[in-house]
Protein backbone atom coordinates (compact mmCIF):
# COMPACT_ATOMS: atom_id res chain seq x y z
CA UNK A 1 0.00 0.00 0.00
CA UNK A 2 1.99 2.84 -1.38
CA UNK A 3 2.85 4.84 -4.01
CA UNK A 4 2.88 2.41 -6.43
CA UNK A 5 -0.42 0.58 -5.45
CA UNK A 6 -3.22 1.69 -7.83
CA UNK A 7 -6.23 1.30 -5.18
CA UNK A 8 -4.61 3.53 -2.78
CA UNK A 9 -5.41 7.35 -2.38
CA UNK A 10 -1.66 7.65 -2.02
CA UNK A 11 -1.37 6.11 -5.16
CA UNK A 12 -3.85 7.99 -6.88
CA UNK A 13 -2.35 10.56 -6.13
CA UNK A 14 1.12 10.03 -7.19
CA UNK A 15 -0.25 8.75 -10.67
CA UNK A 16 -2.91 11.60 -10.42
CA UNK A 17 -5.85 9.75 -11.15
CA UNK A 18 -9.25 9.56 -9.60
CA UNK A 19 -11.55 6.93 -7.88
CA UNK A 20 -13.41 5.35 -5.33
CA UNK A 21 -10.52 6.27 -3.06
CA UNK A 22 -10.35 9.13 -4.24
CA UNK A 23 -13.05 11.44 -5.73
CA UNK A 24 -12.81 15.13 -7.32
CA UNK A 25 -13.81 17.71 -5.27
CA UNK A 26 -17.49 19.07 -6.28
CA UNK A 27 -17.28 22.34 -6.94
CA UNK A 28 -20.35 24.96 -5.41
CA UNK A 29 -22.72 25.41 -7.97
CA UNK A 30 -23.09 29.57 -9.03
CA UNK A 31 -26.18 30.61 -7.42
CA UNK A 32 -27.95 33.79 -9.05
CA UNK A 33 -28.89 36.29 -6.23
CA UNK A 34 -32.15 37.88 -6.77
CA UNK A 35 -32.00 41.58 -6.95
CA UNK A 36 -35.31 42.71 -4.57
CA UNK A 37 -36.58 46.51 -5.52
CA UNK A 38 -36.50 48.53 -2.58
CA UNK A 39 -40.22 49.45 -1.39
CA UNK A 40 -40.39 53.15 -1.22
CA UNK A 41 -41.53 54.32 1.87
CA UNK A 42 -42.52 58.09 2.90
CA UNK A 43 -41.13 60.02 5.60
CA UNK A 44 -42.45 62.67 7.40
CA UNK A 45 -41.51 65.94 6.08
CA UNK A 46 -40.35 67.54 9.44
CA UNK A 47 -36.99 66.02 10.83
CA UNK A 48 -35.83 66.85 14.19
CA UNK A 49 -32.64 69.13 14.46
CA UNK A 50 -29.48 67.95 15.07
CA UNK A 51 -28.43 69.11 18.62
CA UNK A 52 -25.48 71.18 18.36
CA UNK A 53 -22.10 69.50 19.85
CA UNK A 54 -21.85 70.34 23.40
CA UNK A 55 -17.99 72.42 23.87
CA UNK A 56 -15.31 70.58 25.82
CA UNK A 57 -14.83 71.95 29.09
CA UNK A 58 -11.33 73.42 29.69
CA UNK A 59 -9.05 71.08 29.67
CA UNK A 60 -7.62 69.93 33.33
CA UNK A 61 -3.78 69.81 34.47
CA UNK A 62 -2.10 66.97 34.49
CA UNK A 63 -0.91 65.94 38.23
CA UNK A 64 2.32 66.65 38.69
CA UNK A 65 4.84 63.69 37.79
CA UNK A 66 8.18 63.24 39.68
CA UNK A 67 9.96 64.83 36.10
CA UNK A 68 7.93 68.02 37.22
CA UNK A 69 8.64 67.73 41.20
CA UNK A 70 12.43 67.95 40.28
CA UNK A 71 13.05 71.36 38.37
Amino acid sequence: MGKGDKKSKRGKIARGTYGVRRPRKKTKAYKAVEVKEKKETTKKATTKPKAEPKSKAATKKKAATKRDDKK
